[in-house]
């Protein structure tokens, strides 16, 4: 089946990374361009966080049942919790014509590499993992466990990321206005500016 639409675009990194600010401020200046699709979770809504806005806060018993009914396009368990996104939330996204953007973890990149989506994948990454740990620990949002395994896991994150032909492009967030400009020219070469010339891929097949 042939997706319709534009290509989406995905954004994975290590949990601290700063993806999430950079999905805030490509969404903040470009409103009708990009729509974000929200992930399902099983895990407990952090302290400001919306159901429907943030994440679709669920059990683990209807996250189950739904992706044996086929509704999922890409499901992982990170630190004990289940994450994944619904057809139905990319689709929601492209049917108001903007391009879907999908924060997912390794594994969800993996099966989704294996669809018809076609994404632009991005891989974000901290400077190093002792301004990552930093990072995680400001939050104060994790016991000493739970940010010890995100240490381990963003190790792991980190060597799949930067393996050639994983991603498109990988942004390392040292400084974040230098990462979102990154980011923003990545796009514009690779969405915006194919999308201004739709004439030019139907003159070559």
């Amino acid at each position: 089946m042939v997706q319709k639409g534009p290509r989406p675009l995905v954004l994975c990194g290590p949990s601290g990374s700063g993806k999430s600010t950079l999905l805030k401020r490509l969404l903040k200046e470009f409103p009708d361009k990009f729509g974000f699709s929200v992930s399902h979770t099983t895990r407990g809504p952090r302290p400001g966080e919306k159901d429907g806005v943030h994440y679709h806060f669920t059990t683990k018993d209807e996250m189950v049942a739904a992706i044996e009914r086929g509704e999922f396009i890409e499901t992982a368990t990170f630190s004990g919790n289940m994450y994944g996104t619904s057809k139905r939330a990319v689709e929601d996204v492209r049917r108001t014509g903007k391009v879907c953007i999908l924060d997912i973890e390794i594994e969800g990149v993996k099966q989704i590499k294996r669809t018809d989506l076609d994404p632009l994948l991005v891989f974000v990454m901290p400077p190093s993992i002792e301004e990552l740990e930093r990072r995680l620990r400001g939050r104060n949002t994790e016991d000493e466990d739970a940010l010890k395994k995100r240490l381990e896991t963003a190790r792991q994150e980190i060597v799949y990321g930067r393996e050639p032909g994983n991603f498109h492009i990988i942004i390392v967030n040292a400084k974040l206005s230098k990462a979102y400009s990154e980011l923003r020219d990545f796009i514009f070469q690779n969405i915006v500016e194919k999308e201004s010339e739709p004439d030019a891929t139907q003159a070559q097949e």
